[in-house]
């Protein structure tokens, strides 16, 4: 026999379809008809699970959630409501309630609702213990991600060229922030340039400068991002995606470190160090004759190879648990993960990589209804960020099947898209000139 549930519901015709599919279902249930009925009820007895409509009499199915909530926090209230609000779903939210259920709702949902309000007050769903958890976003103990933290604890404090390697959304950026933070220049200016949303009409004036009149529109003398990072580090991310013609100039300054701005008949020495990075094979690009072989040398005197997170799935329930922690603190939730939530984030392969864990550990902070993380919570998010339900079996096989299927499905609206597939708008664009007709 299930646990005894209380049912607060005016209308005797819901009422009565609501008593009889519990009861065949195997539940005990009391029902009643007013606030003030479900009062006496809550003050006599504790329900695991409440399950009210929210129009009842003077007072209110929010009022039956507060009393339910102070005599048994743990208790989940499912609310009910023909007149939904965004007022009466955000007064429900802030008070506790487990979930929502808009009139007319099918039985099933009901149900379903029941059955994940008593998964997670279950003993087996009770939230993942962690150990203590790091204080930046430079997580993971797999050998892959232990070899990379050695070889940034040997090269940070040095000024030597490093070139970042891995997927979009593996955290190259953070990378090369976690090198500048443990170098000798780390009071100074760390400056990131995303080379692929520069024209490259504009990339030689955008980092080396340009003096008045150099170029129609050069109105004022202006210095460039190498002379305003002197001292510090300079981020070239996307580094794979300038052209050919730059290609020569950047590999002069990495030798020579002088520039001299558009316009001007001189060179200044400037001090900065070089991070670059790329979501693309340089070393394939360099066979192609597509990239400088020189300038791949010049790049490649320290290389990290950022691994995608489905090769370091004993990262990521410890990558969810930071990000669950720091969108509670955001949020002003108290959300946590359970064992099977975690188990379905480790049965995913995530072409968005950590960037892609990250936006769905904020978007289920936000959206859980309840306090806990499940299965189901996991896999309707990430099916809402998908135009189906089939999950992505690997990124070479699927990249662009998903990349087709999502177009379809957004109607060729290509930001929303982007979004869809959790990357970045111009790194679509990069695929889609990549992709065979």
């Amino acid at each position: 026999m299930q646990q005894r549930l209380l049912v607060v519901e005016d209308d005797p015709s819901v009422r009565t379809t609501i008593v009889t599919c519990l009861e065949l279902e195997g539940y005990s249930v009391d029902a009643v008809s007013s606030t003030r009925e479900a009062m006496e009820r809550l003050g006599a007895n504790s329900y695991p699970i409440v399950i009210s409509d929210i129009y009842l009499d003077d007072r209110t199915g929010l009022d039956v959630l507060e009393a339910a909530r102070q005599k048994d926090p743990g208790c989940s209230v499912i609310l009910m409501s023909a007149r939904g609000s965004m007022e009466t779903v955000m007064a429900a939210t802030r008070g506790g309630a487990f979930d929502y259920l808009a009139k007319p709702f099918d039985l099933d949902n009901m149900l379903d609702a029941i059955h994940r309000a008593e998964a997670a007050r279950a003993g087996q769903e009770d939230g993942v213990e962690i150990e203590e958890l790091p204080e930046t976003e430079m997580i993971g103990s797999s050998p892959r991600m232990v070899e990379i933290y050695k070889t940034i604890a040997q090269a940070a404090p040095t000024d030597a060229t490093v070139l970042i390697e891995g997927e979009t959304g593996t955290g190259k950026e953070l990378v090369a922030r976690m090198i500048h933070r443990n170098s000798r220049r780390a009071d100074q200016v760390f400056r990131p340039v995303d080379c692929a949303s520069i024209a490259s009409t504009l990339i030689e004036s955008e980092l080396f400068g340009s003096l008045r009149g150099a170029f129609t529109g050069a109105d004022r003398d202006r210095a460039g991002v190498f002379e305003a990072a002197h001292k510090g580090t300079v981020f070239l991310d996307e580094i794979g995606e300038i052209e050919s013609n730059f290609q020569l100039k950047l590999l002069r300054f990495l030798q020579e470190r002088e520039i001299r701005p558009l316009g001007a008949t001189r060179a200044k020495a400037v001090d900065v160090r070089i991070i670059a990075a790329t979501n693309r094979d340089l070393r394939a690009l360099v066979d192609s004759g597509k990239f400088r072989e020189d300038l791949w040398f010049r790049l490649n005197v320290i290389r990290l190879h950022l691994p995608p997170l489905r090769e370091r799935r004993g990262d990521i329930a410890l990558l969810a648990q930071f990000y669950l922690a720091k969108y509670n603190a955001t949020y002003q939730r108290d959300v946590r993960l359970t064992g099977t939530g975690v188990r379905a984030l480790d049965e995913y392969t995530w072409p968005g990589n950590v960037r892609q864990l990250q936006h769905l550990m904020e978007r289920l902070t936000i959206l859980t209804p309840g306090e806990r993380i499940d299965a189901a919570a996991v896999q309707a998010a990430l099916a809402s960020a998908q135009p189906d339900d089939r999950l992505v079996e690997t990124l070479a096989d699927a990249e662009e099947e998903q990349i087709r299927r999502v177009l379809a499905a957004t109607g060729g609206n290509k930001s929303r898209a982007a979004k869809v597939l959790g990357i970045e708008r111009k790194t679509l664009y990069r695929k889609l000139e990549r992709m065979t007709p």
